[in-house]
């Protein structure tokens, strides 16, 4: 009997040790899935330091995720985000239930170079480009992969670093043509409702939502910079010819004082 209890216990431990195994790998198998699809979506490096799934809470962190500048921009990171926190919902069915994806204090770079192209806009546009369209979306992505609703999405804390550094503003001189600033909190969400979409885009979804954002808000803060500095340019050139009528208007007295 004794055995028999001791080869039950080596069994059951073995079991225990491969759940946990295949458990603890889940982690690199998304953060490789991340890497890979990020980068073939986006057409520039995607990288992932870690991914933690806590299965008593259910939830999952994605931490140190970068998105690399595309082609014909600087070499600075365009995307940083510290963590990605998921708090999993329904996961008993299809479509499976993420009920809240916060994204805390990503840093965002809006670069634009000498032909005023910005690498956001050219990262939506290589994220639009390759994901799949149409009949194409339902074949390939429908049988691989499950389908996934994001209830909420919440951006906080975005630091925008504008870099206008290549852009010739002609005549108007402007000093400052890189600074930073805080975003308001973005919410964007749901995702995938009703039906769900494919696991492999509900990413690129999110992605292309922060995207969307980040550009917007890119544009009006240098919108309003060029504008400020376009109205000190005007104000000066008001005092300048305020200066030179005085000066001939002081002219013209005194030769009548004569």
């Amino acid at each position: 009997m004794k055995k028999v209890l001791t080869v039950l216990l080596i069994i059951i431990l073995v079991i225990v040790g491969a759940l946990w195994y295949i458990m603890s790998g889940a982690g690199d198998f998304i953060r490789s899935q991340i890497e890979e699809q990020g980068s073939r979506y986006m057409q520039t490096d995607v990288a992932v330091e870690g991914v933690d799934i806590g299965y008593s809470d259910a939830k999952m962190d994605i931490t140190g995720l970068r998105v690399s500048n595309p082609d014909g921009f600087s070499d600075d990171t365009a995307l940083g985000m510290g963590t990605m926190t998921f708090d999993l919902g329904g996961v008993t069915s299809e479509p499976y239930v993420v009920q809240n994806v916060t994204i805390d204090a990503p840093e965002i770079l809006y670069e634009m170079n000498a032909q005023t192209q910005s690498n956001l806009l050219t990262l939506k546009n290589n994220l639009q480009a390759n994901l799949p369209k149409g009949e194409q979306k339902e074949q390939s992505s429908d049988k691989e992969m499950p389908r996934v609703i994001v209830e909420n999405v919440t951006i906080s804390n975005a630091r925008l670093r504008l870099d206008l550094e290549a852009v010739e503003t002609g005549d108007l001189q402007v000093d400052q043509k890189s600074y930073e600033v805080k975003l308001p909190t973005f919410n964007a969400g749901p995702v995938g409702q009703p039906d769900g979409l494919p696991a492999d885009q509900v990413g690129a979804a999110i992605m292309n939502a922060m995207l969307d954002n980040a550009i917007k808000q890119a544009k009006e803060q240098a919108r309003e910079q060029l504008k400020d500095r376009a109205r000190e340019e005007l104000k000066k050139e008001t005092d300048k010819l305020k200066e030179k009528a005085e000066e001939k208007l002081k002219g013209l007295f005194d030769k009548d004082s004569e």
